[in-house]
């Protein structure tokens, strides 16, 4: 499939001081005028690549104006990555103000029907359930292979917040209480969901092609992580049927 997107500058409102300048972000667009729904994707710890790009064209030609703004911008890869890590943990700074802006900018596009999910991979998939807490500004989250990056606390906080699908790998043990310490608190809440567990699949399952350092790839193998067409399918599937009951049109 060719690219639906390409990078577009960022603009950044003068209420969101700690946002990059420069802030970019890599946009794909489904065929037709639309106006069609915006998703916001949080990528993976290894940046804004092509696997990356690609799940954003994915979710695009389903029907979503997909936005990925590039957390790590054009800086040094290791001091990026420390500082969004300590966003991620904090629950505020430069990367969530960059992600509040992309926002923004989907609702403030010709083609929007005013309806915004956010959607987040492994360390993105973080963020997703941070930003599905109230007043964030979403009607829907999905949240893949996502962390308590502020732990069990986090999960109180999502009362009242936006509905929320969830995908993780049973072959990722590092996250294995995940999953169902998410479906109590959103069944407690009251919050509409699905919490999936994929038997067959770990970490990273819903890439379409390993993207982490070659010297990493061995130890990931081992782990099971990696991609899994079969459960990425069943995922993508749950994500598109959630979006399209969640998200205005």
């Amino acid at each position: 499939m060719d690219p639906l997107g390409d990078l577009v500058d960022v603009p950044v409102p003068a209420d969101l001081p700690g946002a990059s300048r420069g802030l970019r972000a890599y946009v794909a667009r489904p065929p037709g005028d639309g106006p069609h729904p915006g998703v916001v994707m949080v990528h993976e710890a290894f940046g804004l690549d092509d696997v990356m790009r690609r799940s954003a064209d994915h979710l695009a030609s389903m029907g979503y104006v997909v936005a990925a703004p590039d957390l790590f911008g054009a800086g040094r890869r290791l001091p990026c990555l420390v500082a969004t890590f300590r966003s991620l943990r904090s629950g505020s700074g430069a990367a969530f103000d960059d992600l509040e802006a992309t926002r923004r900018m989907l609702l403030a596009r010709d083609d929007a029907t005013g309806g915004v999910g956010v959607i987040g991979f492994c360390m993105g998939g973080g963020f997703a359930l941070l930003l599905a807490q109230p007043g964030r500004g979403y009607d829907a989250a999905s949240v893949n292979y996502g962390m308590l990056a502020q732990g069990d606390a986090q999960l109180d906080a999502l009362a009242g917040g936006c509905p929320v699908v969830a995908s993780y790998g049973a072959k990722d043990t590092a996250l294995a209480d995940v999953p169902p310490k998410l479906a109590a608190a959103l069944e407690a809440h009251g919050t509409p969901y699905d919490v999936k567990r994929y038997g067959s699949a770990g970490h990273s399952f819903l890439n379409d092609a390993e993207n982490a350092p070659w010297w990493l790839r061995p130890l990931l193998r081992v782990q099971g992580a990696g991609p899994e067409p079969v459960a990425a399918a069943d995922a993508w599937r749950r994500i598109g049927e959630f979006f399209g009951t969640h998200l205005p049109r």
